[in-house]
């Protein structure tokens, strides 16, 4: 059974059942038919598709908002940018898949060039965090490939998924093109290893990725794998301050701190370390948290249950470890899964807050000696995601950037994803690339073609 649960109340919405053999024999056979046909079908058709997409994002964006702040608690205006956002992917990839997959002539050898070309049916397997979002970014650019998708998406979001293969059917896809499975966890391997399968996305923890990296493997299929973060914020002494604690509660608490690109560890020199605490403490404490589907609200609950138990655990035992705890750190008593901005400080290697991906609403600011100091607690993680530097000389933000083990540093900066740049990470972060023009060709074989003349042949 496949459940949509509110987080703001506890109240379950929905019920669905889990599709059975034949149901998802069924997807897996048309969405194969449906690629072969699209795969001979025109790239200006493909991205006409794109643009019909995302003006249906765009029309539809205030009950899509509405569904997305029902299921996993963000809060709606959140979740309006999020539809805005999975809307400029669809036009950005409409406007750039055709120079992106042109043939490519390969210098110094005349006749030769890489064609880019489709692989077949891929299975994205997608988080809850960012419901339309993950979707969408994967989707647009493997669509304008030329390829067909499966989307298992996460259990607590079956009514976004749907939403969401309702609206690619309106935009006009091939039946069969695009379709959502409700499947339990342990029947994705087989529809890993399913021969209609030619490669897999995934975006979640660690752990499951090592999971689906080994089925995928096993099968000898392609992954690209978007896992956790522990992201560090490195604060130099020469920063703006109060700026850079203003945008660190951005960089923290956006989606209750549910992201895997969420800036985690605050790791600031130690000379400005009592300001930027305090700054920081007073955007914690002003966060508005609260029934996510009021626009006032700037904090919505956590999406279930376990993730608050975890989020406090967390904090519990980094200050059991020697944390200190500046605010938060309570669940909230009533209804929903609700935990309050929670902030610790003096966190060091070994503590929790330090050691582990922290998915929710608590900040970690770590207490660095020099920049040299920062850029070694900085890559102190197995993680390697997105980090930021934060200064007011650009040339050391810069260098430092180059320093810092990560798939993206953003100088003075919150990171975030963009259609137009790569986004993946490194170390247990991941491999392989989403966005930009690597993301498009993550999905495509790059075919060498060479072309000689007959004469010339006969000449050699």
């Amino acid at each position: 059974m496949i459940a949509s649960t509110n987080p703001a109340t506890g109240e379950t919405v929905a019920r669905f059942d889990a599709h059975d053999d034949s149901a998802l024999d069924a997807r897996l056979a048309a969405a194969e038919r449906a690629q072969k046909e699209w795969h001979r079908t025109p790239l200006a058709a493909r991205t006409d598709l794109l643009r019909r997409l995302a003006a249906l994002l765009r029309a539809q964006s205030a009950p899509l908002a509405a569904l997305i702040t029902q299921e996993m608690g963000k809060p709606v205006a959140e979740a309006l940018a999020e539809v805005d956002k999975c809307a400029r992917n669809c036009d950005y990839y409409a406007d750039a898949a055709p120079a992106m997959l042109a043939d490519a002539p390969v210098a110094g050898l005349p006749g030769t060039f890489l064609a880019y070309e489709p692989i077949g049916v891929v299975l994205a397997i997608m988080p809850w965090n960012y419901p339309l979002w993950q979707v969408v970014r994967f989707l647009a650019p493997t669509l304008a490939a030329g390829n067909g998708a499966i989307l298992k998406h996460a259990a607590n979001v079956p009514q976004c998924a749907l939403a969401i293969e309702r609206l690619v059917a309106e935009a006009g896809a091939p039946a069969g093109l695009f379709a959502n499975i409700f499947v339990e966890p342990d029947a994705v391997a087989g529809v890993i290893a399913d021969p209609r399968i030619a490669a897999v996305t995934l975006t979640g923890s660690t752990q499951v990725g090592m999971i689906v990296a080994a089925q995928a493997g096993a099968a000898l299929k392609k992954q690209v794998l978007e896992l956790g973060g522990s992201d560090p914020f490195i604060v130099l002494a020469d920063a703006d301050i109060e700026a850079a604690a203003a945008m660190a509660i951005t960089a923290r608490f956006t989606n209750a701190g549910q992201s895997c690109v969420n800036a985690k560890r605050f790791i600031v020199e130690e000379a400005v370390a009592d300001r930027f605490a305090a700054a920081m403490l007073a955007g914690a404490e002003a966060l508005h948290m609260g029934d996510p589907a009021d626009p006032a609200t700037t904090l919505g609950p956590l999406a279930r249950a376990n993730l608050r138990a975890a989020i406090h655990d967390q904090v519990e035992r980094s200050v059991a470890g020697g944390a200190r705890l500046l605010t938060g750190g309570r669940p909230e008593p009533g209804a929903g899964y609700f935990y309050p901005p929670t902030l610790l400080d003096h966190v060091e290697p070994g503590m929790a807050a330090f050691d582990e991906e922290t998915f929710g609403p608590a900040a970690a600011i770590v207490r660095a000696a020099d920049a040299e100091a920062a850029v070694a607690l900085a890559n102190r993680t197995a993680f390697g995601l997105g980090a930021s530097i934060w200064t007011a000389d650009i040339a050391r933000g810069t260098a430092l950037a180059r320093r810092v083990d990560a798939g993206a540093v953003f100088v003075n900066a919150v990171v975030a994803s963009d259609p137009r740049v790569p986004f993946g990470g490194i170390k247990h972060s991941g491999y392989g690339r989403e966005l930009g023009e690597l993301g498009l060709r993550e999905f495509t074989n790059a075919k060498t073609i060479k072309v000689v003349a007959p004469e010339a042949e006969k000449t050699a």
